[in-house]
């Protein structure tokens, strides 16, 4: 919690793969896991976090390796709505050395494998196992399948 600064909350957290995150909306929508391992906050408590004001989005991820690798990416601004705006992701100003792969998914809603919300005539997350706020489909995958590319 000390990372650049501290003062973070954890939103999402993967370190082995042993909860399987491809679920369905009210599980995205309320939250599931263990805080210490696999985790996801809750969209609903995400947005209530985004929406009291600026908020940085700050990822980490670091490779098993050997060797261990790490490497971040940060974005100054970042929202996310409520249920009602299919909790719309507003995300800018990227910085880091991970590579840019969130704002090709600003203004995406959420997509589940039973809410299918993104712009391709297929289902992302059905199609990649996993949920996010799909574009068409990703240039990140987060809550994809544990250990893929």
């Amino acid at each position: 919690m000390d990372t650049d600064g501290g003062g973070w909350t954890i939103f999402q957290r993967r370190v082995d793969g042993s909860i399987d995150f491809y679920r369905k909306w009210d599980d995205y929508k309320s939250g599931f896991g263990n805080t210490n391992t696999e985790y996801w906050l809750g969209l609903d408590n995400i947005h209530k976090l985004t929406a009291q004001g600026n908020k940085t989005l700050r990822v980490d991820i670091i490779s098993p390796g050997p060797p261990q690798r790490s490497a971040y990416a940060s974005y100054s601004s970042v929202t996310v709505g409520d249920e009602n705006s299919k909790y719309i992701l507003r995300v800018a100003g990227y910085s880091g050395d991970a590579g840019d792969s969130i704002s090709e998914h600003n203004n995406m809603f959420f997509s589940t494998q039973d809410k299918d919300n993104d712009i391709r005539n297929i289902s992302c997350a059905a199609t990649y196992f996993g949920a996010w706020w799909y574009n068409a489909c990703h240039a990140s995958n987060l809550n994809g399948l544990y250990g893929s590319t």
